[in-house]
């Protein structure tokens, strides 16, 4: 699968992500975090941001993002689901088959 295909995948689910945390929980800082996470993966998978170590930076701060709020709050959703879906992306963005 194409590394910018499963990025801008990604990318949807974590804009969706944070609005869910916004409606849900009124957590603007989700909100904002996940644009601005998404902004710049999505330079990087269009390819304004060449280096493709850039997104896997970006992609390995948001493991530690997520797998802080999972250690705090110690329930799987939604921090525990974004902290596995983020590392099949690094896995699929870097993996060859």
């Amino acid at each position: 699968m194409d590394p910018n295909k499963v990025l801008w995948i990604y990318i949807v689910f974590l804009v969706i992500g944070g609005l869910i945390g916004f409606f849900k929980a009124k957590s603007k800082v989700s909100l904002i975090l996940s644009v601005v996470f998404a902004v710049a993966l999505s330079f990087c998978a269009a390819g304004i941001i060449f280096k493709s170590y850039v997104a896997d930076l970006l992609l390995a701060s948001l493991l530690v993002v997520f797998g802080t709020r999972l250690a705090k709050t110690k329930k799987f959703m939604p921090a525990g689901l974004m902290l596995v879906v983020t590392i099949a992306v690094l896995a699929l963005r870097n993996l060859r088959f």
